[in-house]
């Protein structure tokens, strides 16, 4: 608690450092299509210049998170969006019929790869011991940014332990990290082969400091020279660490997102058009629906000069946005 009270505090008087101001992005949530309900973003720039979302799909009006294929777009001004339908569908895996969760996705050797979680069995809210749920990742690989991706290795990365919500990042060398949530196995990573299909070695627990809130949905970049270990802490307030290596050790910074209420978040931060970019997902008032529904959002992240990631606020919902993003219920 003192942790996080403090970094909450320092977060506020972040301002105070501040070197540029955001400029306007467009409007939230995302116009990605009339009625698409769309969470757990991962946003890449791609040899074309062009910025790609890959996103999880939630179905209509969901309670439960059974999910069953996930979603691309491609943006050139970060205004209008161009859909690419679906890149990837359970139906297509031998080895999981649903949960198709947070993906994320790679440019390597002139292939395109989708990482994403998917899994079998049923969750048991009220009486977890008789769940049968697992979770694991697995990879995709296509030609093209949009797909249609194929799987790759026809099976989980791994089996044990549970996992899901995979963020890979490729340092400067080459090398891929893959980190993910982990049942009982936060804060861990692991290094992929060169063809991004299989680990090659140990996982490795991070040293975090002595800090390790419940978390899910890891984002990891490198920003002069310096690595952030991004995550929904408390799977709620978007939290950072730093570090000067992939792997640790990490030194807690500060929450630079409170959460909005007491629904989960999921995000990615990339560098486009000479912005770095902040994309994650709300929760709106749906008509039609009982509960909130997801929807992707985007905002501007700004640095102090020291390179401390400062406060974001969450920007007003677009009124057209939000019809257009409702359509499908009315």
């Amino acid at each position: 608690m003192k942790l996080y009270l403090s970094g909450f505090i320092a977060c506020l008087a972040l301002p105070l450092l501040a070197v540029a101001t955001p400029q306007p992005l467009g409007v939230n949530p995302l116009p990605l299509g009339a009625g698409v309900r769309t969470a757990d973003p991962s946003a890449h720039v791609w040899p074309d210049g062009q910025l790609w979302l890959y996103t999880s799909h939630d179905q209509e009006c969901q309670q439960d998170f059974h999910m069953k294929d996930w979603l691309v777009f491609s943006t050139k001004d970060l205004k209008s969006w161009t859909s690419h339908g679906v890149a990837l569908a359970v139906d297509q895996l031998s080895w999981a019929d649903d949960y198709a969760w947070a993906p994320d996705a790679a440019y390597r050797n002139g292939k395109y790869y989708l990482i994403f979680p998917a899994g079998t069995g049923v969750k048991n809210r009220q009486d977890p011991s008789k769940s049968t749920k697992w979770m694991g990742i697995g990879v995709a690989v296509s030609d093209k940014p949009q797909g249609p991706f194929k799987d790759a290795i026809g099976g989980p990365l791994w089996r044990t332990p549970y996992a899901n919500d995979p963020a890979l990042f490729i340092d400067d060398d080459g090398t891929p990290w893959l980190y993910f949530h982990g049942k009982d196995f936060d804060y861990y990573v692991v290094k992929l082969n060169d063809d991004l299909t299989a680990v090659a070695g140990d996982f490795i627990k991070m040293d975090m400091g002595g800090f390790e809130p419940k978390m899910e949905g890891p984002w990891v970049f490198k920003r002069n020279g310096l690595y952030y270990f991004t995550m929904p802490e408390q799977n709620r307030d978007l939290a950072y660490y730093t570090a000067t290596s992939p792997t640790g050790p990490w030194q807690y910074r500060v929450i630079f997102m409170p959460r909005d209420g007491e629904q989960n978040n999921h995000h990615s931060i990339v560098q486009y058009q000479g912005q770095w970019l902040l994309f994650y997902h709300r929760w709106l008032e749906t008509p039609g629906c009982e509960r909130k529904q997801r929807h992707v959002a985007a905002e501007v992240l700004t640095f102090a000069t020291d390179g401390s990631i400062l406060p974001v606020q969450r920007s007003q919902i677009s009124s057209t946005s939000r019809q257009t993003a409702e359509a499908k219920s009315n």
